[in-house]
């Protein structure tokens, strides 16, 4: 997966730093790629001085195994995508890729398992089972080995919902890039479940999501960029990076009503909080 495109220019820094709670920086992005190095360096310099890497395929998740143990402004999660689920449940290799993704998550440094959940979006009804039980193997992983669940929840709120009810959710749960509208936000702060916003919360658009936030305590409150997708308003469809993150968090403070270093470090002491010390 790529995204195309030139960079977005760098914002003004944040008073405070913050965590980007969800990037992929394995992926190949802009016209001009990125080290990792580099997009590290560019997040800092703009107040973005941790960041949380998911590998959630077995390729990236290898990747990400190593790269947080070289790089310490990351932490890793890892898992198998839901979109990815389908695809090994039929070539017999679920079980084995399975297997991997909960070695890997033995690491000091992997803090998450995640992302995973359902995405009803992209697999059709001929998937669901298999997401499903996925999506239960990896509840249970988290549990077991007392880490972050990440959720990815896409078309599928009402069945994330009832998996988490049946099952018990861990004792972290976050649903990254959070979609739902203001009830299902209630419903997840009342659980205390963490919901992390990412680009979509500054479109003109997002009006449904912006009243979730609204009603979202910034003790429940994270903020990511999914990168190299989801680039915030105004540079939609241009390559992301940890380093847009201050775009986002403009809008969380607005939102919230919050001043600006307050919503910062309720955001960072969030994510502290949940994933440990880098």
């Amino acid at each position: 997966m790529t995204r195309a495109g030139a960079w977005p220019p760098s914002p003004d820094a944040l008073p405070v730093p913050v965590v980007d709670n969800h990037a992929h920086l394995e992926y190949p992005a802009g016209d001009t790629p990125r080290t990792v190095a580099q997009s590290l360096d560019a997040a800092a310099a703009v107040g973005v001085d941790r960041v949380v890497q998911i590998g959630c395929e077995l390729d990236s998740a290898r990747w990400t195994a190593k790269a947080v143990e070289e790089f310490p402004a990351m932490l890793g999660g890892v898992a198998l995508h839901p979109n990815e689920v389908p695809k090994l449940k039929t070539e017999g290799a679920y079980d084995a890729a399975f297997a991997e993704i909960s070695e890997i998550a033995l690491g000091e440094r992997i803090r998450v398992v995640g992302e995973t959940g359902l995405d009803f979006y992209r697999t059709g009804p001929e998937g669901h089972v298999a997401q499903i039980a996925a999506f239960r193997d990896h509840i249970a992983l988290a549990k077991e080995l007392g880490l972050v669940l990440q959720i990815h929840d896409r078309d599928a709120h009402a069945d994330v919902i009832d998996v988490l009810m049946r099952d018990g959710a861990p004792a972290a749960t976050v649903f990254h890039c959070f979609s739902g509208d203001a009830g299902m936000a209630k419903l997840c702060v009342q659980r205390g479940w963490y919901l992390s916003f990412a680009g979509p919360v500054t479109f003109t658009s997002a009006h449904g999501l912006r009243a979730a936030l609204a009603v979202t305590p910034l003790s429940q409150v994270l903020v990511e960029t999914d990168a190299p997708f989801l680039t915030p308003h105004p540079h939609r469809g241009a390559p992301n990076g940890p380093y847009l993150v201050p775009i986002t968090m403009r809008t969380i403070a607005d939102v919230t009503g919050t001043e600006l270093a307050e919503a910062c470090a309720a955001v960072s002491r969030n994510s502290e909080d949940l994933y440990g010390p880098w």
